[in-house]
C-alpha cells in the first residue's frame, strides 16, 4: 500500500530526470537550433545525433564523461556531461569561418549544402570585406572574380553577369527584392546603396533564379545578407561592436564605420552607422593618352568657362560623399520563434555623371553640368521565422517590406542657361511567406509572393539665372504602377548519398499601368496596360561520382516581364538619339543549360570548370522606332533619331568559368578564377550583333600567405581586349568612351594590375589592413565604363573591436 502511494512520485522523479537529458544545440551567432549534430564520447564507443530542432538526448553518457559535438560548417565543442547540464543543457556552437561557403542560403531561402546544389554560387563572407576593404557593394561583388563592374562615375557601379547586366540581374537584401520598375536596361549604380560594412554573407548565383525570385532574375541573382543582431550567452546585458577608420590615396576617400550591438537573453539591437568622403578620382599614368582629361567647364563669375586641367589624370569632377544607417531589432521569446525588424538608410551627396561631363559636340565641351541628385534609399522590414513539427512545413518565414527609391538627374549644356531636371521616386511593398519541409529523403520548398511598386516622376526646366522654373516632361508617367503575383515550389531530392536532384516550378503574374495623359506627351496612344503571366521552372542533378570527381547538370529557364523603364521612358540614349515609350512590349524569356565538373585531389588542388549557354526569346532591346511615321523628333531643342525598347527576335551568351585552389601548406595557398563570355543579338531580319554586356575575358589568381595574427595576399587583376568589331553597336556609337585604334576606331584595351595587402592582428581587439593597388600605375578603363580605374592606390584601415 505504501509502495502504491509512492509510485506516483517515482515515475515523476524518472521523467524529469530524462528530461533533465535532453539538451539543444544551437548555433553561438543566430541562436537558432541546429539539426543534424553528430553527438560522441572521447573513443566514440556511444553516439548519438541531434534531431530537427536541435534537441539530443545524453542520458547514455556518465556525467563525468566527455562529449564532442560534430557538425558541418561548425567548430567542434566538447565539455564535460556534467558541466552540460549544470550551465542549462544548451550547447552553442560556433560557425565555422573557413567552411561558411558550404551551407548556402539563396537557392531555396533556406540552408542547403553546397555539394548538393547543381547551380554555381560565389560566395564572400564579412572576412573578406574586413580584409578586402572595398568602396562600395560593387568593388565587393568585383573582388570575387566572377563578377564583372562597369562604371560610368565613381558613385557607380553596375554588375555584369554571365553577359546580363541592370534589369536581367535580380538584388536581394536579406532575401527581398531590391530591384524595382524603374530599373533600366543600361547601367544602374543602385548596388552602391548597400553598405559592406554591414553585410554579413553575399551569395551569387551564377545563372537563373526565376523560379525562387520571379522576373529579372535571368543571368543571376546577387543576394545580400546584413548582419543580425546577437544574443547575449551570459546573464545580463552583453555589449559588443567596433570602430574602422579607413583612407585611401587615389580618391583621398576618408571612411567612419561604427557598429554597436546590445545583446540579452530575449532581445538583441544592432546599430550600424558609415560614412564616407570622396574626392576626384586620380588615374594611372601608364596608358592610353584618350583617357585624360586635359580640359573641364567651371562656372566663373557666372559663364561657363572651359579650365586647363593641372593634372590632367585626376578626374574632374567626381567626388562626392555618402551615408549608410542600418538599425535591426531582434526578439527570441522560444527558441522555435525568431522576430527581426530591419531598418536601412541611405543617401549620397549630389554626384557628378562623369561620362558626360567629356562628351564633345563640333571639337567642344558639350555639358557645363550633368549630376545625379541624392541617391536615397530607405528601407523597413519584418521577418518572422519558426520552426515547427507540424505536417505542414518544419520551417517558415513571414516578410513583410516596404522601401524608397529616390534619385533624379540633371543637365545643362555648356553656355546654355537651361538645366533639366527630373525626379524619381519609387515607393516598393512586398510581402513573402515561404516554407520548407523535410520528408524521408526528399525536402520540399515553397511559398506565395505579392510585390507592388509605385513610380512618380517629375520633370522640371529651370533657368539658373533667374532661378524660374517650369514643368516639362518627366522621364517616366507619373502614377505608374507595376505588381507581380507568384507562388512556386521546389523540390531537393536525395536519390542516392552522392546523387541529389533538385527542380522547381514557379507561375508569375505581372500588371502594369502606365497613363501618356498630359500636356508634355504627344503620341499616338495615351495608356499602355500589361496583363501576362509567365511558367519557369529548373532542374538539375549534383552527382559526386568519387573523391576526386563532381558533376553539375542543370537547366533552368527565367523571364523578366516589362518595366515601367522598358514601357514609359523618355530620355537622350546617345547624343542625338532619344528613347521613346512602347506600349506593345511582351516579356523575353531565357533557357539556360549548364554543366559543371569539380575536380579535388586530396584538398591540395581543387578545380572547378562550368560551360553555359542562355538563350533569349524576344529579348528586350533598343532598336530604332517611329511614332507614326516620325523616325526624328525634336527633344530638349535637339532633333533626335526615334528609338525604343523593343522585342527583337533571338539573342544568345555562352561562356565558360574556371577556379582553381592549391593548398601548398596549412600557411600558403594559390586561388584563380577566369570567366569567357560571348554572344549575340540577331533582330527579326536576321542580322546578328555582338551583345552589350558581355564582358571580355576576365579574372584575378591570389597568393595567399597566413601565419599566426598575419595574413598576406599578393595578387593579379587581369582583363582581355575588346576590338572595334567585338563591341556592340551601341558601343560604337558611345566611341567617347574607349580608346582608338590605330585605325581611329573605339576599342576597348587589355589591361592587368599588380596588387599586394596585408592584415595583422595588433591585439584581439585592434587589426590593421593595408593593400597596395596596383602597383605598376596603371593607365586602364574596364568595358564600356566612362570613368578610368585608379593609379596607383594605397588603402590603410584601422578596426577595433570590443
Amino acid at each position: 500500500m505504501i509502495l502504491k502511494n509512492y509510485l506516483p512520485l517515482a515515475f515523476l522523479f524518472v521523467f524529469v530526470s530524462l528530461s533533465a537529458q535532453q539538451i539543444r544545440v544551437l548555433d553561438r551567432d543566430t541562436q537558432r537550433p541546429i539539426g543534424g549534430v553528430a553527438v560522441y564520447n572521447d573513443d566514440a564507443s556511444k553516439t548519438t545525433v541531434a534531431d530537427f530542432e536541435g534537441i539530443v538526448d545524453i542520458s547514455k553518457f556518465d556525467e563525468d564523461e566527455r562529449i564532442t559535438f560534430q557538425s558541418i560548417s561548425y567548430l567542434n565543442f566538447s565539455e564535460l556531461k556534467s558541466e552540460i547540464i549544470a550551465t542549462g543543457g544548451k550547447v552553442y556552437l560556433q560557425p565555422d569561418a573557413s567552411q561558411l561557403d558550404e551551407v548556402v542560403v539563396s537557392v531555396s531561402k533556406f540552408g542547403q549544402q553546397r555539394k548538393d546544389i547543381p547551380q554555381q554560387i560565389s560566395t564572400l563572407t564579412s572576412y573578406d570585406v574586413a580584409f578586402t576593404n572595398p568602396q562600395t557593394a560593387a568593388d565587393l561583388l568585383e573582388s570575387s572574380g566572377q563578377v564583372y563592374v562597369q562604371k560610368s562615375q565613381l558613385g557607380g557601379g553596375s554588375p555584369l553577369i554571365r553577359g546580363f547586366s541592370t534589369n536581367r540581374l535580380l538584388i536581394t537584401v536579406d532575401g527581398i527584392r531590391f530591384n524595382t520598375a524603374i530599373f533600366r536596361g543600361g547601367n544602374v549604380q543602385n548596388v552602391i546603396s548597400i553598405d559592406p560594412f554591414s553585410i554579413d554573407r553575399s551569395e551569387v548565383i551564377l545563372g537563373p533564379g526565376s523560379v525562387v525570385y520571379g522576373s529579372d532574375a535571368v543571368g543571376g541573382v546577387m543576394n545580400f545578407y546584413t548582419k543580425d543582431p546577437k544574443f547575449s550567452l551570459k546573464e545580463g546585458m552583453d555589449v559588443s561592436g567596433q570602430v574602422t577608420g579607413r583612407y585611401a590615396t587615389a580618391n583621398s576617400e576618408k571612411t567612419g564605420h561604427v557598429e554597436l550591438n546590445l545583446g540579452m537573453k530575449q532581445w538583441a539591437f544592432l546599430t550600424s552607422v558609415s560614412y564616407s568622403d570622396f574626392d576626384d578620382l586620380k588615374m594611372g599614368k601608364n596608358g592610353p593618352d584618350d583617357y585624360l582629361r586635359p580640359q573641364y567647364v567651371d562656372r566663373i563669375n557666372g559663364e561657363d568657362v572651359v579650365v586647363d586641367n593641372p593634372d590632367p589624370r585626376v578626374q574632374v569632377p567626381t567626388g562626392y560623399d555618402q551615408i549608410n544607417a542600418m538599425q535591426k531589432i531582434r526578439f527570441m521569446p522560444e527558441s522555435d520563434w525568431d522576430f527581426e525588424l530591419g531598418l536601412f538608410y541611405t543617401t549620397t551627396s549630389d554626384y557628378p555623371r562623369y561620362d558626360r561631363l567629356y562628351r564633345l559636340r563640333d571639337g567642344n565641351l558639350r555639358s557645363a553640368e550633368w549630376y545625379y541628385g541624392p541617391q536615397e534609399w530607405l528601407s523597413g522590414n519584418l521577418q518572422i521565422n519558426h520552426t515547427s513539427r507540424s505536417n505542414l512545413y518544419d520551417e517558415s518565414l513571414l516578410t513583410l517590406s516596404y522601401q524608397q527609391f529616390a534619385e533624379s538627374r540633371n543637365d545643362r549644356d555648356f553656355g546654355e542657361d537651361i538645366l533639366f531636371e527630373t525626379s524619381e521616386k519609387v515607393d516598393a511593398y512586398s510581402a513573402g511567406l515561404d516554407f520548407t519541409k523535410k520528408l524521408n529523403k526528399a525536402t520540399v520548398f515553397y511559398g506565395l509572393e505579392y510585390v507592388y511598386n509605385m513610380v512618380n516622376s517629375e520633370g522640371k526646366q529651370t533657368n539658373i539665372i533667374t532661378g524660374n522654373s517650369m514643368g516639362d516632361v518627366s522621364r517616366y508617367p507619373d502614377g505608374s504602377t507595376w505588381q507581380s503575383m507568384a507562388a512556386y515550389g521546389s523540390l531537393q531530392l536525395k536519390l542516392a548519398k552522392d546523387l541529389s536532384f533538385q527542380g522547381g516550378l514557379r507561375y508569375n503574374h505581372v500588371l502594369l499601368d502606365a497613363s501618356f495623359e498630359g500636356p508634355y506627351y504627344d503620341f499616338p496612344f495615351t495608356e499602355a496596360d500589361i496583363n501576362t503571366g509567365a511558367f519557369t521552372g529548373s532542374a538539375g542533378f549534383a552527382w559526386q561520382a568519387s573523391e576526386i570527381l563532381g558533376w553539375k547538370l542543370n537547366f533552368g529557364t527565367a523571364f523578366r516581364a516589362p518595366n515601367v523603364d522598358d514601357v514609359g521612358k523618355i530620355f537622350d540614349s546617345e547624343p542625338g538619339s532619344v528613347v521613346v515609350p512602347n506600349p506593345e512590349l511582351e516579356a523575353e524569356y531565357a533557357y539556360n543549360y549548364e554543366l559543371g565538373v569539380n575536380l579535388n585531389f586530396d584538398d591540395y588542388l581543387k578545380l572547378e570548370l562550368a560551360g553555359y549557354i542562355t538563350q533569349l526569346k524576344d529579348a528586350l532591346v533598343r532598336r530604332d522606332y517611329d511614332l507614326d511615321g516620325q523616325t526624328e523628333i525634336i527633344y530638349q531643342g535637339e532633333l533626335s533619331n526615334v528609338q525604343a525598347i523593343q522585342n527583337a527576335a533571338k539573342a544568345e551568351v555562352y561562356g565558360f568559368e574556371a577556379g582553381m585552389e592549391v593548398n601548398f601548406t596549412e600557411s600558403l595557398q594559390l586561388t584563380s578564377q577566369y570567366s569567357i563570355t560571348d554572344g549575340f543579338e540577331e533582330d527579326d531580319s536576321g542580322n546578328t550583333n555582338p551583345i552589350r554586356h558581355a564582358a571580355p575575358q576576365f579574372g584575378n589568381s591570389h597568393l595567399i600567405w597566413k601565419k599566426g595574427k598575419l595574413k598576406l595576399d599578393a595578387y593579379a587583376e587581369y582583363n582581355g581586349q575588346f576590338d572595334f568589331e567585338d563591341l556592340a553597336p551601341s558601343q560604337v556609337s558611345n566611341d567617347f568612351l574607349y580608346a582608338k585604334d590605330e585605325n581611329g576606331n573605339p576599342y576597348s584595351p587589355e589591361w592587368y594590375t599588380l596588387n599586394i595587402g596585408g592584415q595583422y592582428e595588433i591585439t584581439n581587439a585592434i587589426t590593421l589592413n593595408a593593400i597596395l593597388e596596383n602597383i605598376t600605375n596603371q593607365r586602364y578603363r574596364q568595358y564600356s565604363s566612362g570613368i578610368t580605374a585608379p593609379g596607383t592606390n594605397l588603402i590603410v584601415a584601422a578596426t577595433m573591436t570590443f
